[in-house]
């Protein structure tokens, strides 16, 4: 999809903007699933007040989404309109803090926050390792795996709303459920505050290891997000799929995974559509078996084609 170039107008709006603004910019590249179609604008802050500058100058009508490591989403073929919002670079600083306690901005990846922590002898983030993505997107969704969840080690959280205010979310505040945030949708979570205990290192290295390898035999190589489905109350999601038949299944180029069927890839040349086709061929399946209603758990953002 060609969109209309906003950005000139923007610019001049924004005469002590210090970030790069582009128009245009493909996604798929960046995207865990490489399928998607390309920012209409795309803004890469270089920090809190100047993402605080651009949202305060940003016309009302121009739409703003944030996207971070892009692990957990299907960005759709037409693309996404508006602003697409990247905290890249200078959203990347680790701090270790007395008490036990790390601070991250929310450009990291969830395992080079275990890692960090690790190195500072801190444990209880370590299950972090497990998680593919970002600090941001594990603040929004309480990103959890290997008996570790966002809501059990944050302390609070900064970010920008849409007005352009800087605040600060405590771990209440959050409002924490499983695989669910209720902060404000229009906040754009710029950094973290954790706090783990004391630990060995030598026990943590080993603690990481054996989720990398569970990691490794239980989830596929291929162009994959996370899990596409959240578990159902009381049951697993993977087992209503497996019995709905849909394990090996394709649409297009993407498949349900055989290793492990709540993974959807992408084997080769697949398009979002096909994906998110599949996923719904997949809901479908699973509602008409077992009665259930899966529930994504992976974010589809854009336009179609």
């Amino acid at each position: 999809m060609a969109f209309p170039d906003i950005v000139p107008g923007l610019k001049k709006a924004m005469p002590e903007l210090r970030g790069r603004l582009l128009a245009s910019q493909s996604l798929a590249e960046s995207a865990w699933f490489r399928v998607g179609g390309p920012a209409q604008a795309l803004f890469m802050p270089d920090d809190d007040n100047d993402l605080s500058y651009f949202m305060k100058h940003l016309p009302a009508d121009v739409p703003v989404m944030v996207l971070g490591a892009a692990s957990n989403v299907i960005i759709r073929d037409g693309g996404i309109p508006g602003v697409v919002v990247r905290l890249g670079k200078s959203f990347g600083d680790i701090a270790i803090e007395p008490g036990h306690r790390v601070r991250s901005g929310t450009g990291v990846l969830d395992v080079r926050l275990a890692r960090a922590a690790r190195d500072a002898g801190i444990a209880g983030l370590e299950f972090y390792s497990g998680i593919p993505g970002g600090i941001g997107g594990a603040l929004r969704m309480n990103a959890g795996a290997y008996g570790g969840e966002t809501k059990d080690v944050l302390i609070e959280a900064r970010g920008v709303d849409r007005a352009g205010n800087i605040r600060t979310f405590s771990n209440a505040d959050m409002g924490y459920r499983y695989r669910h945030s209720s902060a404000p949708d229009d906040v754009i979570f710029t950094q973290a505050l954790f706090q783990g205990r004391a630990g060995d290192p030598d026990t943590i290295t080993a603690a990481m290891t054996d989720i990398a390898e569970k990691r490794k035999a239980s989830q596929p190589p291929n162009k994959t997000c996370g899990s596409t489905f959240k578990n159902p109350p009381g049951g697993k999601a993977w087992q209503l799929i497996d019995a709905a038949g849909c394990r090996g299944l394709t649409v297009g180029a993407a498949q349900v995974s055989e290793l492990h069927c709540n993974f959807l890839i992408n084997v080769g040349d697949a398009t979002a559509t096909d994906i998110e086709t599949l996923g719904e061929t997949v809901r479908r399946r699973v509602k008409d078996t077992s009665g259930v209603d899966l529930e994504w758990e992976i974010k589809r953002i854009g336009s179609a084609a």
